[in-house]
Parts: structure tokens; sequence; C-alpha cells
């Protein structure tokens, strides 16, 4: 008897843990080169990402789920080294952008998902960018950052983006999924396509469920609960670039002293791992990008390494 009681427990407990609903999420999403190399801090050196999400209790007929999201996201670059002073050794602009985001995530249960978001912000001193990078560098003992006098200009930013995601082919523990995104502002236009492909080290979730597309927040009234992830993935993407005012200057002025003309097309690859843990998902991700602007000295390639962390509640 009191070994089918421990049974019934057990089984009990299981039933209880596989079915939590977290409706709730704060995430910090940090990118820079320190997390591949210690001795590399160039181009994209930094990228900081604080987003709160929760799950909207309106009900459509197509819908699964809407997730809306409030983001603050700071963005910071540099040429090949932040200790380069003479302006004229530039090989791209240093350049800060600070933002607040607001996005409405739709998804439908078809298996597709369609994300759409308003960014407002500032590039330029206003953003911070020296202040951070100097902070950064006392805190590992860095050499202090100069040349950020002739960082962009300082403008408005918004910026209007979108991305849609449908699942193409899945079994269990592999899938594929096609990804387009588009970005139309004072700060960034472009289109971009690709794929999002995953390998579960665990059997793999719905993407409309999925850490992998920050889908798996859950109430009584969708169909899913927060399940266990792991997974390896993989994301090429080519993009077509218009317009990148932290290379170019905003077009809102003309008082940038080091500007670049962009390379219109940029390849990119992101490879890493995601897992749950509890009320926890934790991500890491080695990220490289081919050449964004035309300057002789500027490498075919760079790279950069991300962390994330998410907490999920109610």
């Amino acid at each position: 008897m009191k070994k089918i009681t421990l049974f019934l427990f057990i089984l009990t407990s299981i039933s209880v843990v596989s079915q939590r609903k977290y409706a709730k999420e704060f995430s910090f999403l940090n990118d820079n080169d320190l997390y591949i190399s210690t001795h590399q801090d160039r181009y994209y050196t930094n990228g900081m990402f604080f987003t709160y999400r929760y799950l909207s209790n309106q009900k459509h007929q197509n819908l699964e789920k809407k997730i809306y999201e409030i983001q603050l996201g700071h963005e910071m670059y540099t040429p090949f080294k932040s200790t380069v002073e003479l302006h004229g050794d530039h090989d791209r602009p240093f350049a800060g952008h600070l933002y607040g985001n607001f996005g409405v995530n739709r998804f439908y249960k078809n298996e597709s998902i369609l994300k759409t978001s308003l960014q407002i912000g500032i590039i330029g001193p206003s953003a911070l960018g020296w202040e951070l990078q100097d902070l950064i560098h006392d805190i590992y003992g860095f050499k202090k950052a100069i040349g950020w006098k002739y960082q962009i200009s300082e403008a408005f930013a918004l910026n209007l983006n979108a991305s849609y995601i449908k699942n193409l082919a899945k079994n269990n523990y592999l899938d594929i999924n096609w990804i387009n995104n588009a970005k139309l502002g004072t700060v960034y236009t472009d289109f971009s396509t690709g794929f999002y492909g995953r390998i579960g080290l665990k059997p793999l979730q719905n993407i409309i469920n999925s850490i992998a597309f920050n889908g798996n927040l859950n109430n009584n009234s969708t169909n899913y609960n927060n399940e266990i992830e792991s997974f390896i993935y993989i994301k090429p993407i080519l993009s077509y670039i218009a317009y990148d005012a932290t290379i170019q200057g905003s077009f809102l002025n003309n008082n940038s002293l080091i500007t670049f003309d962009i390379e219109p097309f940029k390849f990119t690859t992101e490879i890493g791992i995601r897992f749950t843990a509890n009320r926890f998902n934790f991500g890491y991700a080695v990220n490289y990008h081919s050449k964004k602007l035309k300057s002789e000295r500027v490498p075919k390639g760079n790279f950069y390494g991300t962390i994330q962390l998410n907490y999920q509640f109610n």
C-alpha cells in the first residue's frame, strides 16, 4: 500500500510540474564580443535588452495566444578599437542607440507567428554610449574608450519592425522554420529572410509554445503548458540593407563627422543552445555577420556572443 501511495504521489508531482502555466516574463539579453574573446572589442560591441512580456486574456478565433512586450534597449558600435582617437583611423563610426519598444506578438493556430513593434528613442550623445562603454571598461579593467567625440550626431530614432515566422517541417527532434523580417525607420531600414532550425535534446515544442520565439507563456485559456525544453539551433539570414543611421548618419541632419556607405547585402548566422530550468530559461549563442560598410580596413566578417536569461511568473 505504501508503494502504491508513493507511486501515486510521484505521478501527481510529475503532473503538477508538467502542467505549469506562467503568463508573465522578465528577460535580459546581452550581446558582446567579450563572450567569444577577451581580446576583441569592436564594431557591434555591446547590446543590452531588458524585456517584460505578458499574455493577453483576449481570445481570437485563429489565435492560440497574443503576447505583449515592453522593452528598453541599448546598442553600441565602435571602430576596430574603442581606443582609436584620430578620426582618420576610424574604420566605422562610434554610435549609440537608446530606445523604448512596444510589441505585439500573435501566435496563430496554424503554426505561424506575426510580430510587430514600435521603437522610439535617440541616437547620438544622449544615447549614453560613451558613458556606458567607460563603465563596462572600468568593470573589466580595460582602457578608457576614446574617440567618442566623433560619434554619430544626435537625432530622433523611430522604427517600425515586423517579423513573420512559419513552420515548414518538423518531427519530435528536428524542425525548420522560415523567418522574414522588415524594419522601416530613421535608424534602420532593411529586409531579411532566412531559416531557424532546431535540433532537440528533448522533444521539441511547437513554435507557438517555444522559448525559441518567446511563445511559452500560458494561462487557463491556452491549450499549452510551459514545458521543459532543450535544443541546439542555427539561424542563417540574408538581409538587404537600405539604410543604417549608425553607419551613414541620420538623414534628419548632416552633422556627423565620420560616416561610411553601407554594403547593401549582409549575411548573418547565429548558432546557439536554449534550455529551461523550472521558471528560468537560458541561452548562449555565437553570432557571425558579414561586412556591413564600405571600408577597406573592415574585415569580411565579425563575431560576437549572446547570453540570455528569462524568468517566468504569474
